[in-house]
């Protein structure tokens, strides 16, 4: 573990980021993308698997990662219409592969068990939509840690990180003060630098950062990182005091 050193005697909630930190959903979009490609072509798309792979991400780096019709578009694109065929292929196969990966990183489950066990509060800040967000959770057998108030995602606040309402809309429901909260997220320019707005102690989870990841020359600095979850065991004592 890393870290400036920054006093967390006084944290009682803990902020969670949940894709690539909690788990590895880059991994997880791209095997269902992979199988969506092959299914599509099976059904008939007369392109080639590099063409199909290479045009949905670019459409990805237009619409964003979340978008729920980016079959739709890329056909529309490829082809000048939707084939419901083809669609249909990629959207069956896309969802079996994502519905049977959704496991969370190792020492997750446990690492949050003993967490709560501590008696810190559990809260998600995501950018991804509610429902997708809940069935990630649902799917990772995490469900059950949080309430339905404890799910912060862009349908609620109507903005996504680095925005700071998502993090003062934790404030406001935990009822505590910035240095009160640590924030664990994967991403410097958004969970970082969202939390740092508003001194939150934070935490950057460098297993789940999608490129290599120097913190020298980041100029959002997080007070520790992190290699894998379980070390927030060592950073947080073994009771809150609340």
């Amino acid at each position: 573990m890393l870290g400036l050193g920054k006093n967390t005697s006084k944290v009682k909630a803990i902020l969670f980021d949940l894709d690539n930190t909690l788990m590895d959903f880059m991994k997880m979009k791209e095997r269902a993308i992979d199988a969506a490609a092959d299914a599509m072509i099976d059904a008939g798309l007369p392109l080639s698997k590099e063409e199909i792979l290479r045009g949905i991400y670019d459409l990805y780096e237009v619409y964003g990662i979340e978008d729920q019709t980016i079959f739709n578009k890329f056909l529309e694109k490829k082809m000048g219409r939707i084939s419901y065929k083809i669609l249909a292929a990629g959207i069956v196969a896309y969802r079996r592969v994502k519905e049977g990966y959704v496991e969370p990183y190792p020492h997750v489950t446990s690492t949050l068990l003993k967490l709560k066990g501590r008696g810190y509060d559990l809260f998600i800040i995501s950018d991804a939509p509610t429902l997708q967000a809940w069935t990630r959770l649902t799917g990772m057998h995490l469900d059950y840690l949080f309430n339905e108030d404890s799910v912060i995602t862009p349908e609620e606040t109507g903005v996504k990180k680095p925005d700071e309402l998502p993090f003062k809309k934790a404030i406001e429901k935990l009822k505590l003060k910035p240095e009160e909260l640590l924030m664990v997220g994967d991403d410097p320019r958004k969970d970082i630098a969202g939390a740092n707005k508003l001194g939150i102690i934070t935490v950057l989870a460098r297993y789940g950062c999608l490129t290599e990841f120097d913190s020298s020359k980041s100029e959002q600095k997080a007070d520790y990182e992190i290699d894998d979850l379980g070390e927030l065991l060592k950073l947080l004592p073994s009771k809150c005091q609340k």
